[in-house]
C-alpha cells in the first residue's frame, strides 16, 4: 500500500487514540510489526500549541518513518496552519480527524461532528491539502447517525480534494463504540473511490483482519483498542495474512520484557510523576485476564513511584513465569476492575 511517496511494509496501521498512541506506544507497535502508527490528535487551536501536552504529542524523536500526525479542528485556516507547523516539526503525513466521537471534540464542531456539514468538510480538506507538500489523509466514520450515513459523499469529496488515503471506521458518530462495526459501508466506499481505503473497527484477531480485507476490498486495516496491552497483535496478523497460520502466543517472559521496556520508555518520556500514572492503564491492559491480575492491579494502583511500580510489575510476571511460561487467561474479565 502506498500513501503518497511512502510504500508501507504491510497492510497494518495503528489507529490514532487520544491518551494511548503517544511516541512510546507508536514506536513499540512499529517494532512489533505495524507499518504505520498515527499520532494522537493535535489541536488546531494555536493558543494550545505551547502546552506540555501538545508539545509531547508533536515529539517524534527517533520514530520510524513514515511519521503520521493527526490534527483536529473545525476552522479551515487554523487547520491549514496546524498542518504547516507539524510538517515543519517532522510530520511526513498529515491526518485529519473527522472520526472522533468524543463529546468534548464534537461540542466544538470538530471530529465526527463535521460530518453534519459537508460544505465545511470540503473547505477544510481543500485548505489542508493546499497548505502542505506532504500527503494528507482523512479518518472518518460512516456518518453522523445510522439514519444519516454520508460516507460515500464524504469519500468522493475527499478524493476530489486530493486526499491521499481514507480511513473509515464502521460506525456512525451516534454509535460511539457501541454495538458491532459494519463493513458494508466500507465495502461500498472502496468500490466508489480510487484512493487507498483503510478499514477500521472491531478488527481484533488475525482472522478478523483477513476477513475484513477480503470482504471490503480495503487496502489496509487499522487496529485500535485491540492493540492496547497486546502490541504483538501486529506480528500475529502479519504472519496469518502471509501464511494462513497462527503464531503461538508470546511467553510470559517475553511479555514481561516488552512491558518493562514500554514502562521505561513511558517513564523517560513523561517523567516521574506523570509517567507512573500514565503507565497504570497500560499495565492494566497487559495484565487483564491473567491469573491473580485483579488483586495485583489494585495494589499497583496505589504505588506513587516509577521504581516501585516497575518492581511490582517484574515481580508479578516472575510469579506467573514460575507457574508456567504459557499464558493462562481466566474467564473473569467481566468481574475485573480495570482503572487508569
Amino acid at each position: 500500500m502506498r500513501i503518497g511517496p511512502y510504500t508501507l511494509k504491510n497492510r497494518l496501521i495503528v489507529a490514532p487514540m487520544a491518551g494511548v498512541t503517544d511516541r512510546p506506544f507508536r514506536m513499540l507497535c512499529k517494532k512489533m510489526g505495524a507499518a504505520m502508527a498515527v499520532s494522537e490528535m493535535i489541536t488546531s487551536n494555536k493558543s494550545l500549541w505551547a502546552t506540555a501536552k501538545t508539545l509531547r504529542r508533536a515529539d517524534h524523536t527517533g520514530e520510524v518513518e513514515p511519521i503520521s500526525v493527526q490534527i483536529a479542528g473545525s476552522d479551515p485556516a487554523q487547520m491549514a496552519e496546524a498542518a504547516r507547523i507539524n510538517v515543519e516539526q517532522g510530520a511526513q503525513i498529515i491526518d485529519i480527524n473527522m472520526g472522533c466521537p468524543a463529546k468534548k471534540v464534537c461540542n466544538v464542531a470538530a471530529g465526527s461532528a463535521l460530518l453534519r456539514d459537508e460544505a465545511l468538510v470540503g473547505r477544510i480538506l481543500d485548505a489542508v491539502v493546499k497548505a502542505v507538500d506532504v500527503p494528507v489523509t482523512l479518518k472518518t466514520r460512516t456518518g453522523w447517525s445510522p439514519e444519516h450515513r454520508n460516507a460515500l459523499r464524504i469519500a468522493r469529496l475527499a478524493e476530489d480534494c486530493g486526499i491521499a488515503a481514507l480511513a473509515l471506521h464502521g460506525r456512525t458518530r451516534e454509535d460511539m463504540y457501541r454495538g458491532a462495526a459494519e463493513y458494508d459501508t466500507i465495502r461500498a466506499v472502496k468500490a466508489s473511490i480510487g484512493i487507498p481505503l483503510i478499514a477500521n473497527g472491531d478488527i481484533d484477531t488475525p482472522q478478523k483482519a483477513q476477513q475484513v480485507l477480503q470482504y471490503t476490498g480495503a487496502d489496509a486495516v487499522m487496529i485500535g483498542r485491540a492493540a492496547q496491552g497486546r502490541p504483538w497483535i501486529f506480528r500475529e496478523m502479519q504472519h496469518y495474512l502471509e501464511t494462513g497460520e497462527c503464531l503461538p502466543p508470546p511467553t510470559v517472559t517475553e511479555i514481561r520484557q516488552l512491558l518493562l521496556e514500554h514502562l521505561d520508555d513511558l517513564y523517560g518520556f513523561y517523567g516521574e510523576y506523570s509517567g507512573c500514572r500514565i503507565a497504570r492503564k497500560h499495565i492494566a491492559w497487559y495484565t487483564r485476564g491473567l491469573r491473580g491480575s485483579n488483586e495485583f492491579r489494585q495494589t499497583m494502583y496505589q504505588l506513587e513511584e516509577t521504581g516501585s511500580q516497575r518492581l511490582a510489575v517484574a515481580g508479578y510476571f516472575d510469579q506467573l513465569a514460575g507457574l508456567s511460561e504459557h499464558l493462562e487467561y481466566l474467564d473473569e474479565l467481566a468481574e475485573e476492575t480495570v482503572s487508569a
